[in-house]
This record gives C-alpha cells, structure tokens and sequence, in this order.
C-alpha cells in the first residue's frame, strides 16, 4: 500500500478546511480528531493557511496536509512544514514532478482522462475527482474508472453527508472530501465527525 493510499484509507471522510483564523485551527483538530476523523486536510486559500497548519500538526494523532497547492511557491511553504500530504485540484507536470520526487504523499485533481493519463505518466494511481458534482458526479466517475482499472479516487467537491453513502459504495472510492463536518461548536463538529467516519463501508 503507497503512502497516499494508506491515508486515504484511515477515514471514509477528509475534512476539507478553509482556515480564515489560526486560532480556531487547532480545536477544529482536536473536534474532529476526536470523532474519528484524524485525516485533515487544510486548503492554502486564506493567508491563515500556513499557520492554522502548525496549529493543528500539534493534535496528536492528527494526520496533516496542505490542499489547493497550485504553485512551486506553495509546495515549498508547505514541505517547510513538513505536512504529511499534499492535495492539489489540478495535475501540471510542472507541479507533478517536483512533488512526485519529494515523496511526499500526493493527491492530485482529476475530471477527465487526459487528468489521468498524465498522472500515470508521473506515476501515479491515486487521485481526487475535483469537482465531482460539478463534473458530472458518481455517473462520470464510473466511466471515467472503467478504462483506468488501475485507479483509486477520493471524490471532492459538492459531496454532501446524503450523497457521500452512495460514492463510498463505489469500489475505487476508497475516501470522499467534505466540508459539510466543520460547522457549528466544537461538540457538533465532533458529532458530525464521528458520524462521518461511521460511513465506512
């Protein structure tokens, strides 16, 4: 089992997070952590990005990683903090390249076969279908698997706590990303989450 694979597998859910304040990171981590979602995924869309990421690497047992990494620039940031994954919405091989050589655990977006054709080519068997509603949903995803048998696949973007059931009953679906765990108290989130990771089929 690859790196990316066994982290995928660890929760049915990755908590996508958009940090706007350092400070609510690390009880965000410790909610979710503690309802059984130790996968956490934290996007690089805020200029709290980075120090929300610190935060939450203090959690014990939380598993930490940088999404919507779009740029060299980004990628470094985040190696500089040693995050235990990386998740991009795109694949470029000028991106692709230098974060398939770091070994660090990749999980780069896909809509389309020529997306999955060129992570092949870098190496790559595991991908987030970004954005999976958008894109054309469970229906796109089961075409998309057909001739790339090879491939396993988290599902982001749009995916609800009612639709999630029916992605993770997929075979090559082994996680699907959500936003839908994070609101409310630190109580709710943990309830939320610890109904999230019940989706595990």
């Amino acid at each position: 089992m690859t790196g990316i694979e066994a982290i995928m597998r660890t929760s049915a859910v990755i908590p996508v997070l958009v940090i706007d304040d350092a400070a609510t990171a690390r009880p965000l981590a410790e909610a979710l952590v503690a309802g059984g979602l130790r996968v956490l995924e934290v996007t690089m869309r805020t200029p709290a990005a980075l120090d929300a990421i610190r935060e939450m690497k203090q959690v014990p047992g939380a598993i930490v990683g940088a999404g919507t990494v779009v740029t060299l620039e980004q990628f470094e940031q985040v190696m500089d903090l040693d995050v235990e994954f990386i998740v991009s919405p795109g694949l470029t091989e000028k991106l692709g390249r230098p974060i398939v050589d770091s070994g660090v655990p990749f999980l780069p977006g896909i809509a389309n076969s020529g997306d999955i054709m060129r992570g092949l080519d870098l190496g790559l068997t595991h991908f987030k279908f970004f954005p999976a509603e958008a894109s054309g949903g469970l229906k796109a995803l089961k075409a998309l698997a057909a001739p790339f048998y090879q491939a396993q696949f988290c599902p982001t973007g749009g995916i609800t706590e009612a639709s999630a059931p029916d992605w993770l009953a997929f075979a090559p679906v082994l996680c699907v990303g959500g936003s839908w765990v994070t609101g409310g108290t630190m109580a709710e989130v943990e309830a939320k989450a610890r109904a999230a990771n019940a989706l595990r089929r």
